[in-house]
């Protein structure tokens, strides 16, 4: 069995993860903060408009949908002095073999991610 990944990989992961999605549908990347409690962690630029998105790994068994009001709430504030969109992206990721179990350095994993949530 590999290494346990910290909670930086795991982020990273989703971020990557989210990153895909976004290049695949047209959006430029201005700016990306990968550090934990950074947010927003994307801020891209698409049809010439400003889009500010928060990514966060989600452990499992909790719903990748469900994210903090009150952290979104701020963002948005923030967002919309740029006349921003605010979009929040849950990626849950757990263990393929035991979803209880930690996700592990070159073991596979389950990625349970529906999209952009705009705020």
């Amino acid at each position: 069995m590999g290494r346990e990944l910290t909670d930086q990989e795991l982020h990273n992961l989703a971020m990557n993860i989210v990153g895909h999605e976004l290049e695949a549908n047209g959006f430029e990347f201005m700016a990306i903060n990968s550090k934990l409690k950074k947010n927003p962690q994307y801020v891209c630029l698409k049809e010439k408009k400003l889009h500010f998105i928060v990514v966060r790994n989600v452990e499992f068994p909790i719903d990748p949908k469900d994210y903090d009001r009150e952290l979104m709430d701020k963002v948005k504030e923030h967002a919309e002095k740029f006349e921003a969109r605010t979009y929040y992206a849950g990626v849950g990721l757990s263990n393929a073999a035991d979803r209880t179990e930690p996700l592990y350095l070159n073991e596979e994993y389950v990625v349970d991610y529906q999209g952009l949530i705009e705020i």
